[in-house]
């Protein structure tokens, strides 16, 4: 029953924020980071970023289990690689994680 309870308790199908990238090469590369630490992750909005980049940032996404992890990989990688200075609002949801799954 205990397991039951930490499996509820971290759902792997919810997903959080751990970076956002107006440059889709920047949005590779930390992908790239994570996925070479192990990390599941995927870029949202790829695409759209690619056709429309100052209209649209590639999100990357991991597993709410492994969102404090990625972070540490990224570090400071994550500012350095957006090419631009996140709003206040941005950053707090950034830094909050996500709810959405």
């Amino acid at each position: 029953m205990a397991d039951s309870k930490h499996d509820a308790a971290i759902d792997p199908d919810k997903f959080v924020t751990v970076g956002k990238f107006l440059e889709p090469v920047n949005a590779q590369m930390a992908k790239g980071m994570l996925e070479s630490a192990g990390i599941e992750c995927f870029l949202q909005g790829e695409n759209a970023n690619s056709l429309l980049a100052l209209a649209f940032r590639a999100r990357l996404l991991v597993h709410k289990q492994d969102e404090e992890t990625a972070r540490e990989i990224l570090g400071e990688s994550v500012g350095e690689l957006t090419g631009d200075e996140l709003t206040p609002a941005e950053q707090h949801e950034l830094e909050a994680g996500d709810d959405e799954g």
